[in-house]
């Protein structure tokens, strides 16, 4: 591919451009072509059934506001052949996820995919639309509603529902929902139960850190190309723009429930604490269609994502889909998802379900068995396989999850971090133990030497983890840096895991240019902040609060906040509080708005000018008040993970 001479050309020329496959990297790519079936290309098919319009120029540009999503890059991938610096699996799943635009799924059922990672499903109602997910940002479902449009009635949207609680898929939705027809009540938005505990517990207290992880996850900063990022595994990326949240107004709290929403019949299903903490399936009878959210994707998931999260229950996630399975299967004539392309026909919907359900299952009882045997997390990952006949099928694949780090989640879900020994039971901290590595060692000049000689070996793995310890040690040692992202870059090179690639590249990036500084923005969306519960919010503000600016003291405030009262409590370094209960007299008493709570919280207001704007009354004492706001930390969106914080240990 001339791409790929290009790229070449110029590393001779900038050694801080990526490289070259190495020959153990070449040789690794080509022995996948005879494991794997190839010659199937059935998925080629299904993912353009019903196709009947692409994304228009290949990307969504808002006139004056920028371009928010872009396939235009990824031409490479028209090439069929994969490059010897892409696993020739994982090239195959990032040219399907090329498909994009608008499909017919059966008559009255739509997909709009290939405009974000997710997919947005439409079902024409009686009167309306009622849309399943709206992508992560409102800019990229505005363009695939308008798309929509473009070929079929344009109607109300009669319902908005969020199959689950990660961003993908609710994010979005103020371009496709108006709040005030919600208010109205001619907008429904349903969603599974405790869908706001789930999104507050995953995008606000721990947010900001997921955000910074999950640039190595998707690796958005990495330029697509065939020596940078070619997918994310369950579609090509995230999109940008701006995420919202409009809060439900109906929450599925059965396990079973069936809906009649504008006209059409919807069986719900409860799916918690598998691919999301809330997470629910759908059963359309009227239309055939099984609409199982992200628990049964043409690929293994993550039972705990790179970015970070609560670790999911795989044995629960194989039950809901065999329950699934059991009680719509007969009626379903074709299986929707929110990612990929669905599966058509009663059959291949049996045996498709059959896998994933066995699939999920497979991984936990295995690790399960090998952790009852002694065998700590590491030795399990390496030991987990599947099975032969099911390993062959593209749909269970490692594209977004592996075993590998499936396996280790498992093992943290039932045992958690600690392995047993107790040699591993309290660790010096990461840079105390890269120095005495490297003291041990014979200091860095020998473990270049040996490092470099296994590069040549293609022991890439060791590499990496041993040159990290140098890095740490000395993290302006330029060559331990450029040895660690050379290691880094062939194991992305050979991962088929699109997720692992992007985080093995975007480390290799970091290691050679240093992490890059993103202009500034909120730490979180300011949307999302006004959606989620008074109790949140205050939670957010307790894991800002910086012992050393707390410095002994302590206070009490009654704050009451759009009506609701809530009693905070700082003592011993810590933030506590009590919804529902009143403040006792002659301490500090604040009465706002939520939106003057999450300005103060943003910091783009202080206390004192709230009060002088009217946004904020106090009675008694202010000076409580405005000490806590000082109390806080400013989470930075950006701090470093492949070398030491400043700071760090």
């Amino acid at each position: 591919m001339a791409a790929v001479g290009d790229r070449a050309a110029m590393t001779e020329s900038d050694p801080l451009a990526p490289k070259d496959a190495a020959p153990a990297t070449a040789a690794a790519n080509a022995k996948v072509l005879g494991e794997l079936p190839f010659a199937d290309r059935r998925d080629f098919e299904d993912a353009r059934r019903g196709f009947i319009a692409a994304l228009p120029e290949g990307r969504v540009r808002v006139p004056g506001g920028g371009i928010y999503w872009d396939l235009r890059p990824y031409k490479f991938l028209d090439e069929e052949t994969a490059p010897a610096t892409v696993n020739p699996s994982l090239w195959r799943q990032a040219r399907l996820n090329m498909a994009n635009g608008l499909f017919k799924v059966v008559e009255g059922v739509y997909q709009v995919r290939g405009y974000d990672i997710a997919n947005m499903t439409v079902v024409e109602g009686r009167a309306g639309l009622i849309v399943i997910d709206a992508l992560t940002t409102a800019e990229v479902s505005r363009a695939g509603l308008e798309l929509y449009f473009a070929h079929r009635p344009k109607r109300p949207i009669a319902a908005m529902i969020y199959t689950h609680s990660h961003l993908d898929h609710y994010g979005g939705v103020l371009g496709v929902v108006d709040p005030a027809e919600v208010a109205a009540g001619r907008t429904q938005v349903i969603a599974p139960d405790r869908f706001l505990e789930a999104v507050a517990g995953e995008n606000v207290l721990a947010g900001v850190a997921m955000r910074r992880r999950a640039l190595f996850q998707f690796g958005p900063l990495l330029p697509p190309g065939p020596r940078g990022q070619v997918d994310a595994g369950l579609g090509k990326g995230i999109a940008r723009g701006s995420a919202g949240l409009v809060a439900p107004t109906l929450d599925i709290a059965a396990p079973f429930e069936t809906h009649v929403v504008d006209g059409v019949t919807i069986e719900f299903q409860l799916a918690p604490e598998s691919e999301a903490p809330a997470e629910m399936h759908l059963f359309l009878p009227e239309f055939g269609v099984l609409n199982l959210a992200e628990n049964a994707c043409r690929n293994l998931h993550n039972f705990l994502p790179l970015r970070g999260s609560a670790v999911r229950d795989p044995r629960l996630w194989s039950h809901y889909l065999a329950e699934a399975m059991d009680r719509y299967g007969p009626r379903a004539d074709v299986l929707a998802i929110q990612h990929h392309w669905p599966v058509w026909g009663k059959d291949a919907i049996r045996a498709y379900l059959e896998r994933q359900r066995d699939l999920y299952k497979h991984i936990h009882d295995q690790t399960v068995r090998l952790m009852n045997l002694g065998c700590p997390p590491s030795e399990i990952a390496e030991r987990v396989r599947l099975p032969a006949e099911l390993g062959q099928a593209w749909a269970v694949r490692g594209y977004y999850g592996t075993t590998s780090h499936n396996a280790k989640a498992v093992y943290q879900r039932y045992l958690g971090w600690y392995d047993g020994n107790p040699a591993n039971l309290n660790p010096l901290p990461p840079r105390a133990q890269a120095r005495k590595t490297v003291e041990y060692m014979g200091g860095a000049p020998a473990m270049l030497a040996r490092a470099r000689a296994d590069f040549g070996r293609g022991e890439f793995r060791w590499v990496a983890e041993v040159m990290n310890r140098l890095v740490f040690a000395e993290p302006d040692n330029r060559a331990a840096r450029e040895l660690a992202a050379d290691a880094c870059e062939q194991l992305g090179y050979q991962a088929e895991s699109a997720t692992w690639r992007n985080a093995y590249l975007f480390a290799a990036r970091e290691l050679r240019q240093g992490m890059m500084q993103l202009p500034p923005r909120p730490m979180l969306s300011p949307d999302l902040l006004q959606a989620v519960t008074v109790s949140t919010l205050i939670d957010f503000v307790a894991v800002r609060l910086n012992p050393e600016k707390v410095a002994g003291r302590s206070f009490e405030i009654g704050l009451e906040v759009g009506g609701e009262r809530a009693h905070l409590t700082l003592k011993h370094e810590t933030l506590t509080h009590r919804m529902g209960k009143a403040a006792p007299e002659g301490i500090c008493r604040a009465k706002m708005s939520r939106e003057t709570l999450v300005e103060l919280i943003l910091g783009r207001v202080a206390v004192e000018a709230a009060i002088a704007a009217g946004k904020l009354y106090v009675a008694g004492d202010a000076a409580p008040l405005a000490a806590l706001f000082a109390m806080l930390d400013d989470f930075p969106m950006m701090f470093e993970l492949v070398a030491p914080r400043p700071d760090g240990l």
